[in-house]
């Protein structure tokens, strides 16, 4: 989700600077294009980044926590028994 986030961000900037230079070209369709449209969009495009980079590290985060968290062994030391009546208690 992270890459997907980097790629709308690149993708916004590069509509806000196109859109800024040449509204025409994006706005196509409209006889007399505003760049108030173009600012809008790539506004809307860099909030839906930024909260899709948000939400991927949120989404990361409790990964490595759990990981850490499921392998206890791994930090304490076995324990051995020396007799069966050692494995009761």
């Amino acid at each position: 989700m992270i890459v997907w986030a980097f790629n709308l961000l690149i993708l916004a900037v590069g509509i806000l600077i196109v859109g800024l230079i040449k509204p025409k070209w994006l706005l196509f369709w409209m006889d007399n294009p505003n760049r108030y449209i173009i600012v809008g969009i790539s506004t809307v495009l860099l909030m839906a980044g930024a909260i899709m980079f948000g939400e991927g590290n949120r989404q990361n985060a409790p990964l490595s926590e759990v990981g850490k968290a499921a392998n206890p062994s791994a930090v304490a030391e076995p324990v051995v028994a020396e007799s069966p009546a050692d494995l009761v208690k």
